[in-house]
């Protein structure tokens, strides 16, 4: 037996396909003492599983008539993670993900014990994931499709939409998916540059699935890939800006070492970034919801982004 998770189960199972079982008899088939198989009840009984205790010479354990062992089991802490996980695939740009969503909800409720279903909908009912706004896909089943590709390990062909450069017709190999301030990336192998590459997908157009097969590289690690790529990137922006705050009050609003290739430098005034930016305007945005001061050392780019931000958030209050 692998341990008391799947004892406890073993339980439940024994007694709804023999219908009533003494003690004795489950600890033997169990190969623990009476003591644990009492203990092993009072879990399921907490679980919300109804278990018929009948002393006496003929008496044991039975479930109440009618009660059906259901095919998936969980705990406290898996309905939060599952409940957790539901919130954020809301927000995450699936296609149809409202009814899918709701369909999911409602076939996990029908298998749950009274007791964890009522825990599943309160934290629906009550509980808030915000991530960072996502960009619009140009193709709505962009991210269903390289789902499925990176998953079958099959090559996609789609459209490209570079800024300031002609579409483009691309064929890859989906390594990974990454979701990454409030945008998806597809990596992989690009058969028209024979090296790897990243792709947004709000930039994709016209995604097909292909036939051909892939091999995906061992250990591959889709996030890590992305990140190296933004620090490499030459048609990203460098810039650099000093926060005026502590290490703590900036740490706790992200993690430097995933924009800054040396991390945060602490100067006499405060803690130097300097890292590289795909749109001065998003990073404008970004840098405008801070609570504490800052520094825009360069570029003049830069300057101009967040003060035509802050144009239109003054405006917007006349």
């Amino acid at each position: 037996m692998s341990g008391p998770t799947t004892r406890v189960l073993t339980v439940l199972e024994l007694l709804q396909a023999h219908g009533q079982l003494g003690g004795g008899k489950l600890a033997q088939r169990l190969g623990v003492n009476r003591r644990t198989v009492r203990r092993y009840i009072r879990i399921l009984e907490d679980l919300g599983i109804p278990v018929m205790t009948e002393q006496g010479r003929y008496g044991g354990y039975r479930l109440v008539a009618g009660f059906k062992l259901p095919p998936m089991m969980f705990t406290n802490e898996e309905t939060l993670a599952i409940s957790l996980g539901l919130l954020s695939a809301k927000q995450l740009g699936l296609t149809d993900a409202a009814p899918a969503i709701a369909s999911v909800q409602a076939k996990l409720e029908r298998v749950m014990p009274d007791k964890l279903k009522s825990r599943a909908r309160a934290i629906s009912e009550t509980a808030r994931v915000i991530l960072p706004r996502k960009e619009p896909n140009l193709d709505e089943h962009a991210l269903d499709t390289l789902a499925t590709a990176t998953e079958t390990a099959r090559s996609v062909h789609f459209i490209y939409h570079a800024p300031q450069h002609p579409e483009m017709e691309r064929k890859i190999d989906p390594y990974g998916l990454v979701f990454r301030q409030g945008r998806w990336y597809v990596t992989g192998f690009c058969h028209l540059r024979s090296a790897m590459r990243s792709f947004r997908l709000d930039r994709i157009s016209e995604v097909q699935l292909l036939a051909d097969r892939f091999t995906r590289p061992a250990d591959f690690d889709a996030a890590e890939f992305l990140h190296q790529s933004f620090m490499a990137w030459n048609n990203t922006h460098a810039v650099s800006l000093t926060f005026h705050t502590d290490p703590a009050t900036l740490a706790s609003l992200f993690d430097p070492g995933e924009y800054c290739r040396d991390g945060i430098q602490q100067t006499a005034d405060g803690l130097l970034m300097e890292t590289h930016v795909d749109s001065f305007e998003w990073f404008a945005s970004w840098l405008a919801q801070l609570t504490f001061a800052f520094t825009i050392h360069s570029p003049a780019e830069l300057k101009h982004a967040v003060k035509a931000h802050a144009t239109r958030l003054l405006d917007s209050c006349r």
